[in-house]
């Protein structure tokens, strides 16, 4: 899954172009991500994420005439902000989290697709840990993958699955009519508005009018655990605007 605001320059890997690239593994993928306020997230992820971050769903049009939607969690309250990446003294990032999303632990790599089913290992030829002179080799001298990239597409190929699940979850929520514009509204210390909006959020109402084989079916295909993750993530806002005013070294307060 190519993400434009990370995937600068996405190139799909090629055994014959990329036979000599090697990848700096010691470097910090994360400034990649420091001006991303939102990651895409895996249904897969829901019950780690929900922990740290808030996790939302956002409108991402319609395939065959169903809506689509794409959960993220919120890493920031305006755009270009994410307040989970630390710049330290000497220059390096550090992630301020326990869980990681997975399109941000895939970086530099992700999957694009070729043609029709087919997907193909990608990577953002952007990212300065790519070398011709040290680091992993990504080809062995015959033009095949070499153990570390075989590993690396395992993990991508296994993303992408989840990726697939995650829009058929979302999928199903919208049918079901979960899934309901929401904002959220605070106020800061120096009195001052801040309203957060343009997302989707499970509309309790919605839930509890749901008929009993509809619950059953929620439960059956997992989404019950689903909307679970998603409904205690959102108490993360407040804890996400508190991590804003401390940033700042401005008190909490009201």
């Amino acid at each position: 899954m190519i993400n434009q605001e990370l995937h600068k320059q996405p190139q799909l890997l090629d055994r014959n172009e990329h036979r000599q690239l090697r990848l700096r593994t010691g470097l910090n993928t994360l400034g990649a991500a420091r001006q991303m306020n939102a990651a895409f997230l895996t249904v897969a992820e829901f019950g780690d994420a929900c922990k740290e971050f808030p996790i939302l769903f956002l409108r991402a049009g319609e395939v065959d005439g169903k809506a689509q939607v794409a959960p993220v969690a919120v890493l920031g309250m305006k755009p270009a902000e994410n307040l989970f990446i630390e710049s330290l003294n000497d220059g390096a990032q550090r992630w301020r989290a326990r869980y990681v999303p997975a399109l941000l632990r895939s970086y530099p790599f992700t999957m694009a697709r070729t043609s029709g089913d087919s997907w193909a290992v990608a990577i953002d030829r952007s990212w300065e840990g790519f070398s011709e002179t040290e680091g992993e080799r990504l080809f062995d001298d015959q033009g095949e993958p070499t153990p570390y990239l075989l590993q690396v597409r395992e993990f991508v190929e296994r993303v992408e699955t989840e990726v697939e699940r995650t829009r058929q979850a979302g999928e199903r929520l919208m049918a079901l009519g979960l899934l309901q514009d929401k904002r959220f509204d605070a106020t800061l210390p120096d009195g001052s508005p801040m309203v957060v909006d343009g997302f989707l959020a499970v509309d309790e109402e919605k839930l509890a009018q749901l008929g009993d084989a509809e619950v059953l079916e929620l439960h059956r295909q997992g989404l019950a655990g689903v909307i679970f993750a998603h409904q205690v993530s959102l108490s993360n806002m407040r804890a996400l605007l508190e991590r804003r005013l401390a940033l700042q070294n401005v008190p909490a307060g009201a």
